[in-house]
């Protein structure tokens, strides 16, 4: 006798429903581990026997005949770094100033920006001071996509330092990308006078912080002026000159037009420089007294202000352009800063009939974020009684960094200038000066102490490189 089996119908399907269902499970979990294999972030980078870096391949670029980056012991096993092995970059003389190094497409992994590794840190150890630049792509040229390059100078010579690198505003790549994969590092951005050794070791990852707060409110109102008395670039106060652009495309930085508390705002984020033109509607300020501009940032540390003047042919570069650029050393933060600055302080621009580019520049590089408002020129009224702003009364110090035997110029003459380098030994003192030459000063870091001559006491950091 035969015995038939019934299937009941209902319990295939269920079994097969609950096998599809495994499957799918078990396809999202090897998918999710594969998107973790793929999204790893190779760090730190130690140089280290079993670490990172010390087997990865470099290329060395932009420095004439590209010596190879080489993996060494630690020659100067002292101080923050005892490390075992440590990078060997040698920048040429005869190497373009952003010469670098660059790890092969791969062998960082691959990542994304995140709350937990946003804030890079690298050790260096160099005989100059010079800017250190940092970025991060996604592939290779000409499809590539950057984070934006960010540059620190150290303060330090002849021992170990870390430099910090905050990389919270930056944007992660479009997801046709697969995120980033290589790791740039420009170690001594700088003209060289003579080849220069430098090493790092150490590049880690930390968790970043919040990004920079945005102003809650507009820019102080300017105030009332005979309309031949201004010439204004951009406000709600006066009637504006016809502008270019806001932004060239030679630009590193992003515009956009914001209102802040219903006013109008120029809002510059991811910023290394600026360029703003008037080269069509060229501007005779040569009437003018002042420059006047407001700035609010919550992360600013630097910022540069530069004018331009094409001269009569109008064209740039065309023989008699002169310019002239001032330097800001840490600007309040979240706050607006009424810059009224004396034309007279632009000692370069030597002409001002034919104004034709205004270029702002924010640190840290490639990440300032800077909210602009009331630029304009204006005639200071005779016998003004007009309290000076603050900004008027800092005294303003550049170039800064300079060079050693370069000439410094203040903004105005000043009582008494003592220099100290960073041990607190005075090297100098200046009186009743308003230029100071800086041939007995050696690269490295000092503190400038100021008395003005209405009796306050300023200190500024000058950097001589």
């Amino acid at each position: 006798m035969v015995t038939i089996k019934k299937f009941n119908l209902n319990s295939i399907y269920l079994l097969t429903f609950n096998l599809c269902i495994m499957r799918i499970f078990t396809f999202l979990l090897t998918m999710m581990f594969i998107t973790s294999l793929s999204m790893a972030q190779n760090a730190p980078i130690d140089f280290e026997s079993g670490g990172y870096g010390a087997d990865w391949t470099w290329s060395v670029f932009e420095n004439n005949t590209n010596p190879a980056l080489e993996i060494i012991d630690n020659p100067h096993s002292t101080g923050i770094n005892t490390s075992a092995k440590v990078a060997k970059f040698t920048a040429l003389q005869t190497g373009n100033p952003w010469a670098g190094t660059e790890s092969l497409q791969g062998d960082l992994g691959t990542f994304e920006w995140t709350n937990d590794n946003r804030i890079v840190k690298i050790m260096v150890y160099k005989t100059v001071i010079s800017d250190v630049g940092i970025k991060f792509d996604a592939g290779a040229p000409p499809n590539d996509w950057s984070s934006g390059e960010i540059k620190v100078a150290n303060t330090k010579i002849n021992e170990w330092e870390e430099l910090t690198f905050d990389f919270s505003l930056a944007a992660n790549p479009p997801v046709e990308f697969g995120g980033l994969k290589r790791i740039i590092i420009f170690p001594d951005f700088l003209a060289r006078e003579q080849d220069n050794i430098i090493y790092f070791d150490n590049i880690t990852f930390h968790t970043g912080g919040a990004p920079p707060a945005d102003p809650t409110t507009a820019a102080p109102p300017p105030p009332a002026r005979n309309a031949e008395d201004v010439i204004s670039l951009f406000s709600d106060a006066y009637t504006d000159v016809t502008v270019d652009t806001w932004r060239t495309d030679w630009s590193q930085g992003i515009l956009e037009n914001v209102s802040i508390a219903d006013n109008a705002t120029k809002k510059y984020s991811n910023l290394n420089y600026v360029g703003i033109e008037t080269i069509a509607n060229q501007l005779d300020v040569s009437g003018m007294t002042h420059f006047h501009i407001d700035v609010w940032s919550a992360n600013f540390t630097l910022l540069k202000i530069k004018l331009v003047d094409f001269g009569v042919n109008g064209i740039y570069g065309g023989g008699d352009d002169v310019e002239h650029e001032l330097v800001f050393n840490s600007p309040a933060k979240n706050e607006w800063v009424s810059l009224d600055l004396p034309l007279s302080d632009f000692t370069g621009l030597t002409t001002r009939q034919n104004l034709s580019q205004y270029i702002l520049t924010g640190e840290p590089t490639g990440s300032a974020i800077v909210y602009v408002d009331n630029v304009y020129f204006y005639k200071e009224a005779p016998n003004s009684t007009n309290k000076l702003s603050s900004a008027q009364n800092k005294i303003n110090v550049y170039p800064n960094p300079v060079s050693s035997g370069e000439l410094l110029q203040l903004s105005s003459e000043v009582s008494q200038i003592d220099i100290f380098d960073f041990s607190g030994r005075v090297i100098k003192t200046l009186k009743a000066v308003s230029v100071m030459n800086t041939n007995e000063l050696k690269q490295g870091v000092y503190i400038l102490k100021i008395q003005t001559n209405t009796g306050s006491v300023q200190t500024q950091k000058l950097v001589v490189k």
